[in-house]
């Protein structure tokens, strides 16, 4: 028997090397994250701040919005009363001799 049917193939020897320079290189990058957020107080992503701060001014556009439409349907109905009544008094005032 060779040497070769019985060891593990040079191919998978250097991928296996290489996965393991991979896994080092992230596991470093993590030590270095995780020491940031430490000395920052673990304080939150700004952009997590951002995402909420955009979520509440989505909510108030949305009341806003929706005030306005409430206002407006309001508006509408007050003034098809007064245009009713304006029409009414018109036609007692062209009905009269």
């Amino acid at each position: 028997m060779s040497k070769e049917q019985t060891g593990p193939s040079e191919s998978l020897v250097q991928d296996l090397l290489a996965e393991r320079r991979d896994l080092k290189v992230a596991v470093e990058r993590l030590k270095l994250e995780l020491a940031d957020a430490q000395v920052s107080g673990g304080a939150p992503d700004p952009r997590t701040r951002e995402l909420t701060g955009l979520k509440e001014e989505v909510e108030r556009l949305r009341y806003q919005l929706a005030s306005a439409r409430a206002e407006i349907t309001q508006l509408r109905e007050e003034r098809d009363h007064l245009q009713g009544g304006i029409e009414r008094a018109l036609d007692q005032l062209t009905a009269e001799p």
